[in-house]
Formats: C-alpha cells, structure tokens, sequence
C-alpha cells in the first residue's frame, strides 16, 4: 500500500512536472539526449475554427501558478471570458521549460471551464434568483474549491463546501440536511427546527428544510408555527422518486404561507435542478442549490499543440500552424486569426505571464461580471 494517506497528488508533484503523461518524460530524456531544446509557440485549443457553441474560460489562475518561474512568456484569455475555437492560451518559450507540464496545465483549464459553463447556463435560467453549488460531494474532495470557484466564475451567489470556502476567501452556505430532522425522530421535527435556531450562529438564515416526513406544506405550516418571525425560508428538496410536479408543490407551499400573512418566509429549492427546471420554477421560488448539473459537466476538450519552433510555422496534420489571436467582433462573434494579421476587433489573449513572471490579478466578481457580459454580447443562453 502507498504511503499517501488518500489518492491525492500533492501540489509539489504537480509543480516539478511528476503529474505528467509518461511519455513526456520519455520526450525530455530524448530531447536532453541529443542536446535540443527548441523556442516554440504552443497554443491551447478546443476547436480551430468557430462552431458557433462558446464555452466559459476558466481555471486559469491555477495555470498561472503552474507556468510561472519559469523562462516562457504566457497569453491567454481573462477568466469568465466566452470562447468559441482557435486558443485561449499561448505559451512561448524553450520546450523543455514546461514540457512536463502539458497534462497538469490542460486539466486546470478543461475541468474548471466545463462547470464554469454548465453554471453560466444555470445562472442564465434563472437570473433574478439566488444560486447556491451544491455539487461539491460529486466530485473527489482535492477538487472542491474547483467546482465552488467554477460555479463563482458563471456568477453563482454562494456555494456549500466549507474547506472550499476557506481557500477561496468566501463563507460556505448552508443550513441543516435530512439527517438532522432525522436525528431527533419521526414526529419531532420541531424540536429539530428549534434546536437549529438555537444553535446556529446569528448570521446564518434559518431555513428549515421541510419534507423529511411528511407532506411539505404540513412540515411548512409547522416550521412556521414553531419558529414564527425567526423563520427565514423553507427548503424543499423531496426526492426524485417521491416528487410528482415539483413546480405544483411548490405553488402549493408559496400560496399556503402566503393566506396565513407569511408572505416574508422565502422558498428554496434544491435536488437534480438543471436549466430546464431552473426556468420552470424561477417564478415560484426565490432561490436554487444547483448541484451535479455543475459539478458533473464534461471537461472541455482543450489541447496543447506546437504551432511554431525558432520562428517557423508548423503543426501536425489537422492543426493550424502560425501563432494565432482571437477577436470579439463588433456583432458579438468569435474570430480567429494569424497574430500579425490586422482584425477587426477586441483581441482576447492578453499577457499573463512575461520571463516568468505573473503579470495578471485575479478576481472572481470581476470574472463573473465579464462572464455576464459576454454572454450577453454574443447571445450565450438564449436556446
């Protein structure tokens, strides 16, 4: 058995290149072999050419921390950016600088920018309402702050992962699951209501989770009775198998607390919510957990490939040769062209690292406003 106490490669792993396909060791030996280290352009992509489906640029912070200290120059897009074919990154410099780093350096992007993706089209459904991942516990736990970061990115309210929140700088969400109604007995959810409104610090809402037992306009009803003013919002989360017309039960609940005055009491809703849902139940709820629709999207499918060596143009077959940029036009397409070519435009790859040297802040409101914006500009969300 390993001495690693869980399958987790370290951070120090990933910096020195040890989390690499095996066959980029075998390159560098070879390369070190003859003696060759060429200056090359790589540049990151999903798909040459536009296809007319942008997805979300992100994790790129964590790509600046792998690619700095070391002798290259960087160009990429800025974090929340939309993108639709030609490259998101660029790095120039001697090969063997980051040759071991191709595989750790495309899974900080493909992950984060999957999720950050599928979370901006959750957010589009439902614009107005509050957003909460919960999908953390869909994914192994070395990846939580990813997911909770990705899902901040699209422009997501909060998020449930507390180790997550301490490395992101954000308080966690959260208020009480199943288990705790459960914990007290069938029959006793009051005593579980109070017990939570007793103990839970003042700054966290008391949401009451109703439907552990029995009808969720019954649990409702009695949560409101027991906590009375102190009752923020109800959370509905009856399981798939038990569901029936989610968006019909919920009316129900909103209008049996609106005809006894609770009209102050908030619903949230939570459980196997996609986009679809998401826009079906905007209008009779005030907010969302949105969990495995995030954190199990497909990764995007970026590559790293070699476009120029000591200056030269090349690829492999199926590629495009020639360092490329990549526009934002003025009608909101995406536009993809050799860098020393004159387009009409915004240029989108910007210095991110230069000798090493990270040259970029990050901020994640910052990113999901651009990410906002951008999708607003080229009509992302609107199917």
């Amino acid at each position: 058995m390993s001495d690693a106490e869980f399958d987790i490669v370290p951070p120090a792993a990933i910096r020195e290149g040890r989390a690499t396909d095996a066959y980029f060791e075998r390159t560098v030996e070879t390369l070190d072999h003859v003696g060759e280290n060429p200056t090359v352009v790589a540049e990151v992509t999903a798909d040459q050419f536009p296809t007319g489906e942008f997805e979300v640029f992100a994790g790129i912070e964590d790509a600046a921390r792998l690619l700095s200290d070391l002798a290259i120059d960087v160009d990429a897009l800025r974090e929340g950016q939309l993108f639709d074919g030609g490259p998101v990154l660029r790095v120039e410099g001697p090969y063997l600088e980051f040759a071991r780093l191709e595989t750790s350096l495309l899974g900080f992007l493909s992950h984060p920018s999957g999720m950050a993706t599928s979370a901006l089209r959750a957010r589009l459904a439902a614009p107005d309402s509050s957003l909460l991942s919960f999908g953390a516990r869909h994914v192994h736990p070395s990846i939580a702050a990813v997911v909770e970061r990705s899902a901040l990115v699209a422009g997501f309210d909060g998020f449930s992962h507390v180790a997550a929140g301490d490395i992101l700088e954000r308080e966690a969400s959260g208020t009480m699951p199943h288990a705790l109604v459960i914990c007290f007995g069938k029959g006793n959810q009051e005593d579980a209501w109070v017990a939570f409104d007793e103990a839970a610090p003042e700054s966290v809402p008391r949401i009451a989770l109703c439907d552990t037992y029995t009808d969720e306009v019954d649990e409702t009803l009695r949560a409101a009775d027991a906590l009375g003013e102190d009752l923020d919002s109800v959370r509905i989360d009856t399981t798939g198998s038990r569901r029936g017309d989610f968006r019909h039960i919920l009316r129900e609940v909103r209008w049996a607390l609106d005809v006894r005055g609770r009209e102050d009491v908030g619903l949230f809703a939570s459980g196997g919510l996609d986009p679809e849902t998401l826009r079906d139940l905007r209008d009779v709820a005030d907010g969302f957990g949105v969990g495995s629709y995030v954190s199990n999207a497909d990764p995007v499918d970026f590559a790293l490939d070699i476009v120029e060596i000591d200056g030269e143009p090349v690829s492999k077959r199926g590629k495009l040769s020639g360092r490329k940029q990549v526009y934002r036009t003025p009608d909101g397409g995406h536009h993809v062209a050799l860098a020393d070519h004159d387009a009409e435009g915004e240029p989108l790859l910007e210095p991110l690292v230069r000798d090493g040297e990270v040259v970029r802040e990050f901020d994640l409101d910052a990113a999901a406003e651009r990410a906002r914006e951008d999708a607003e500009r080229v009509g992302f969300g609107t199917d």
